[in-house]
């Protein structure tokens, strides 16, 4: 008769381990038919990868499978890894699920370039240094604004629609300031003007836009050329002033919705995209928005506050 010890180790070796009960497929989302990443189990037993999830809940918020309410989970707006599951495909897959992770960061990397794919949020006008609230509902939309968050970029480009083209073929990169999640999906968010692009080439991914861009920059000028530059600025800044103190009352009331006039700055060429307040008075003016993206594109500081400097004069000789 076997001893103890020996018997303990025959019914080892006739114990099946877990990596000959279970095959790859047994661990593979339903939805994206790859190995599970960052798995999560819905209250109705069902599990998906957690970015498979969140873009099907874009849609609907009915569990994939079983078509069960998934409001409240919505709602809750964390899901938990199962970790069970996670241990598991450790313990019997390493390999593979290392090739999966892998796969994961190489699309979040192709996800971060910031002139080659950038999303393009097809809206309003945006500008530099000014502040850009939006409401995002649509799927589509909600799906980038979570990448942005988790490629850690945090920023995508905003461009408005032109006729006969997706959008327009110059942009603001937004940046992401903070974001208020609302129990149904849709989210608020505040972002903030960054650098002005032109599209060079557009295309799509997962249902929205995206492009390939260069960034704008004014051209420098120095000596005389800089001299007479400070100078139509000191007098196109004083014409904004007097526009903001004495403007109708449709005026005023866009003031008390977009804040004062921002303080001059020191070096008037400092930034590439020119001084703030410029961009607040493009963003507050009554323009055409054809009008404010010819502005925008325009990459001599000069022209710009010429332009300005010719709208304003005008406004203020209007009787109130």
């Amino acid at each position: 008769p076997l001893d103890n010890e020996e018997g303990t180790a025959a019914a080892k070796c006739t114990q099946p381990c877990l990596r000959e009960l279970l095959s790859v497929s047994d661990l593979e989302c339903s939805l994206c038919i790859r190995m599970f990443f960052e798995p999560v189990t819905t209250p109705c037993g069902h599990t998906f990868c957690k970015e498979c999830l969140e873009r099907c809940l874009d849609h609907r918020p009915n569990c994939p499978l079983c078509k069960q309410s998934l409001r409240e989970y919505l709602k809750a707006g964390s899901y938990s890894p199962t970790m069970l599951l996670q241990d598991i495909m450790l313990a019997t897959f390493p390999r593979q699920l290392a090739e999966r992770r892998e796969l994961h960061q190489a699309e979040m990397a192709e996800l971060s370039n910031l002139t080659k794919n950038i999303p393009i949020f097809v809206c309003t006008m945006s500008f530099p240094g000014i502040p850009c609230p939006l409401h995002v509902f649509e799927p589509r939309y909600r799906l980038m604004i979570r990448r942005c968050q988790e490629t850690g970029t945090r920023r995508f480009g905003m461009c408005i629609y032109e006729n006969g083209k997706s959008f327009a073929d110059y942009g603001c990169m937004l940046e992401i300031r903070q974001i208020e999640l609302l129990a149904d999906g849709r989210s608020l968010v505040d972002t903030i003007g960054r650098r002005r692009f032109r599209v060079l080439s557009r295309g799509h991914r997962d249902g929205y836009n995206t492009a390939d861009i260069e960034y704008l920059e004014d051209k420098k000028v120095a000596g005389e050329e800089l001299q007479e530059l400070q100078c139509l600025h000191e007098n196109t800044y004083h014409l904004a002033q007097r526009f903001c103190e004495h403007g109708d009352l449709a005026s005023r009331h866009v003031l008390m919705q977009h804040g004062p006039l921002p303080e001059k700055e020191e070096d008037i060429q400092a930034s590439a995209d020119g001084p703030t307040w410029c961009w607040w008075l493009i963003s507050i003016l009554p323009l055409d928005p054809s009008y404010q993206l010819n502005l925008f594109s325009s990459t001599s500081l000069r022209a710009r506050l010429t332009q300005l400097q010719r709208i304003l004069t005008a406004l203020l000789q209007q009787p109130p």
